[in-house]
C-alpha cells in the first residue's frame, strides 16, 4: 500500500454503491481504501469472503481490498485511527437511522461524503454538484460551529436522477438565461434500484411509471443545489418550478431525462445554447481533478442520440450527454440528456466531491 496516500473508509460497503466506490478508486492517485464497514451481521470477516457471489462489479475483487476485515459500521472503537475521511453508501431502513450513524462520524471527528438521501434536506449539510454550487462547501464551517464538530462533517450528492439536467440547465442561467418553468420525464436504469433491484418479470418487456419518492427528489432537490449559504443554513431557490415524472425502463445502466425548459426574459437562440453548453467549465475543471470530466456537457448533433447504450460512458462516465435540443410548441425548448447513474450519479459524483474537498483544504 502507498504510504503517501490518503486512507479513507466505505460505509456500506458490501451493497452495490459501495462495490462501485471500490471499483472507481482502484488507482485513485490522491485516495487508498483502509477500511470497509456494513452491517453487523457481515462484521469480523473478510471482505471477499461477505461479498462472494454479491460482487457485481466488472472487475475482481481488487487484492488489497478482498482480505479487509469488515468492521461493523457503528463499531468507533475498532475504526482506524489514520483514517481520514469515509464515503457512506448506507442504506438503512429508516432514514434517521443513517442520519444518526453519518453525524456520529462526524462527532468522531471523521468527516463523511454520503450518497444517501438521509440528510438532504439537512439545511446544514451541503448537497453538492462541483460543477454548480461548489461554493455551497462554505456551509462547513457552520454545520461544525453548531453542532459542535471539530474536523467531521457531513456532505452529501443529490439524487442521481437530476444528475442529466442540472447542469446543462446552469449552464444557462450562468450566462444570464434563467430558466422559469420545468418539465422533466426521466427514463431511469434498473441499477438505480440497487440489487437485486427490479423483479425481472417487472422490467423484461415493460415500463414502470412510478419509482416511490424520486418525483419528488427530482423537484425540489434542485431548488437547494441553486440555493445560497445562508447564516445556519443553505436558503432554497424558488425561482424556478419543477414538474417531474419518474419512470423505470429496462436499460441496465443511465439516467435519461426528456426535458422540456421556459425562459424567464431572455430566450437565446438554439445556437447559442449549444455553444454554452460545449464551452462550459467550472472549478472541478479549473483544478484539474482526477475524476473531473474534461468537457461536462457534451452535445451530440445526430437526432438519434444520445443513447445510454452508447453515451452513458462518455468521459469515464462522469460527463452529460445532451442532444435533440429543438424548439417546443409549449415551452421555449426541449432537449434529451443522459447521465451514468452509478457513476456520475453515485460514486463517481460522490468521490468528485471528495476531491473538491481535498483541493479546498477541507480533507488531509
Amino acid at each position: 500500500m502507498s504510504s503517501d496516500k490518503i486512507k479513507i473508509g466505505i460505509l456500506g460497503a458490501t451493497g452495490i454503491v459501495g462495490q462501485n466506490y471500490i471499483k472507481l478508486l482502484v488507482g485513485h492517485p490522491w485516495f487508498e481504501i483502509t477500511d470497509v464497514a456494513a452491517s453487523p451481521r457481515s462484521a469480523g470477516k473478510p471482505y471477499a469472503e461477505v461479498v462472494k457471489e454479491k460482487w457485481q462489479m466488472s472487475i475482481e475483487i481488487p487484492g488489497n481490498i478482498r482480505n479487509l476485515m469488515v468492521r461493523d459500521v457503528q463499531d468507533f472503537a475498532s475504526l482506524k485511527s489514520d483514517i481520514s475521511f469515509v464515503f457512506s453508501a448506507m442504506d438503512l431502513p429508516e432514514k434517521e437511522a443513517t442520519k444518526a450513524i453519518e453525524f456520529k462520524y462526524a462527532e468522531e471527528g471523521i468527516p463523511v461524503i454520503s450518497n444517501s438521501s438521509a440528510n438532504r434536506w439537512t439545511p446544514d449539510v451541503p448537497m453538492i454538484i462541483p460543477e454548480i454550487n461548489h461554493h455551497h462547501i462554505d456551509i462547513i464551517p457552520i454545520q461544525q460551529k453548531y453542532r459542535g464538530f471539530s474536523k467531521g462533517f457531513v456532505m452529501v450528492k443529490p439524487n442521481c436522477s437530476i444528475q442529466s439536467y442540472m447542469i446543462p440547465i446552469y449552464a444557462l442561467e450562468k450566462k444570464g438565461y434563467k430558466v422559469e418553468k420545468m418539465i422533466v420525464t426521466t427514463l431511469q436504469a434498473v441499477s438505480g434500484a440497487g440489487y437485486p433491484g427490479v423483479p425481472s418479470l417487472d422490467m423484461i418487456d415493460n415500463i414502470v411509471p412510478f419509482i416511490g419518492g424520486e418525483e419528488e427528489k427530482s423537484e425540489q432537490e434542485p431548488l437547494k443545489i441553486l440555493g445560497k449559504v445562508g447564516e445556519k443554513g443553505i436558503i432554497n431557490d424558488d425561482s424556478i418550478q419543477i414538474s417531474a415524472t419518474c419512470t423505470r425502463v429496462p436499460v441496465s445502466d443511465g439516467h435519461t431525462a426528456c426535458v422540456n425548459i421556459k425562459f424567464k426574459n431572455k430566450i437565446p437562440n438554439k445556437e447559442d445554447i449549444i455553444k454554452i453548453w460545449r464551452n462550459f467549465k467550472s472549478v472541478p475543471q479549473d483544478l484539474d481533478l482526477p475524476f473531473a470530466p474534461k468537457q461536462p456537457i457534451i452535445y451530440l448533433e445526430n437526432e438519434n442520440r444520445p443513447q445510454p447504450n452508447k453515451d452513458r460512458h462518455n468521459d469515464k462516465g462522469m460527463a452529460v450527454t445532451i442532444g435533440r435540443l429543438r424548439k417546443d410548441n409549449i415551452f421555449d425548448y426541449k432537449f434529451i440528456a443522459l447521465s451514468h447513474n452509478t457513476i456520475r450519479g453515485a460514486a463517481g459524483g460522490a468521490i468528485l466531491n471528495a476531491e473538491l474537498l481535498k483541493a479546498k483544504g477541507f480533507l488531509n
